[in-house]
């Protein structure tokens, strides 16, 4: 049988904001950590690296030297790689901290976080809470990140925690400092989002724009039915330690690579190939550097 003539875009998030060695080893801290996860997860058939800096010691980081020598890094080791930095960076960041590193660099993408809402830690099974946290997302900010996006051409990753995030995009779009085609990302399983429910990730993908790509990333044992889902429904697939640091089986992951391995082999069983970063850009409507 032919395969499919769309093919999935993978993406390998490393590290997010929280993710520590103590909840995974494989978890990159160092600069050279950094690059040779990102160089796995590339073998492993990811086109896209999404990256929240760190310290040595672990901590997130908006400091504009650390974020570009991580960038250099993973870029000399896999130069074809399509690196995605986080706009969030991590908790108790300003607007101009995060936003900062991003026209600093210029990635050719960055994530761009539609919602104000809760960003909690709470135990799920007896509802205690252990942090507690609200991500600002406001019009205003939304505004101004999409316009140095455009100025800077950045690429926004257009992160949804839950429908509302579709609508509040389009309301700003209005502005139009949006290229074509929109990339949307749709966010399960944060405590103060929405869990994943297959009906509800149809919804979203029945609201999106005219043209528009999507894909989907699940925080811990909702990360790999709702990539499979994404997959199913034509989306691609983002995994990695930020979002998961097990293997359906339970197992740890030994790193970020294993789950692209696991994302190459469901994409083959719904033959779907894993896209280049070269086909990666030219769905998502990267510009070419000049």
């Amino acid at each position: 049988m032919a395969k499919d003539s769309n093919p999935v875009i993978i993406c390998a998030a490393l590290t997010g904001a929280a993710t520590m060695k103590n909840n995974n080893p494989s978890t990159p801290y160092t600069i050279q950590e950094f690059a040779e996860e990102s160089y796995k997860c590339r073998q492993a058939g990811a086109a896209m690296i999404h990256v929240h800096a760190r310290m040595d010691d672990g901590q997130p980081t908006h400091e504009i030297d650390r974020v570009q020598a991580i960038y250099d890094a993973i870029k000399e080791k896999s130069p074809d790689v399509l690196v995605c930095l986080s706009s969030a960076v991590g908790i108790f960041k300003t607007p101009e901290e995060r936003l900062a590193q991003i026209i600093a660099v210029k990635p050719e993408m960055a994530s761009y976080n539609t919602n104000s809402m809760n960003f909690s830690i709470i135990d799920r099974n007896t509802g205690i809470i252990f942090f507690d946290y609200l991500f600002d997302n406001t019009f205003t900010m939304l505004q101004d990140f999409g316009k140095a996006f455009e100025e800077n051409k950045v690429k926004p990753e257009i992160e949804c925690y839950d429908v509302s995030g579709i609508d509040n995009t389009m309301i700003i779009s209005k502005q139009g400092f949006f290229t074509q085609p929109m990339n949307f990302n749709f966010v399960w399983g944060v405590v103060g989002g929405q869990r994943f429910r297959p009906e509800m990730m149809i919804a979203m993908k029945n609201a999106l724009p005219p043209g528009a790509n999507f894909t989907t990333c699940a925080v811990g044992v909702e990360q790999f039915p709702a990539n499979m889902m994404s997959c199913i429904l034509g989306g691609n697939m983002r995994v990695g330690m930020e979002d998961n640091t097990r293997m359906p089986n339970g197992d740890f992951a030994k790193g970020s690579y294993e789950q692209v391995e696991w994302c190459v082999k469901v994409a083959a069983a719904l033959n779907r190939e894993p896209a280049t970063p070269a086909e990666a850009r030219e769905i998502m409507g990267i510009r070419k550097e000049s």
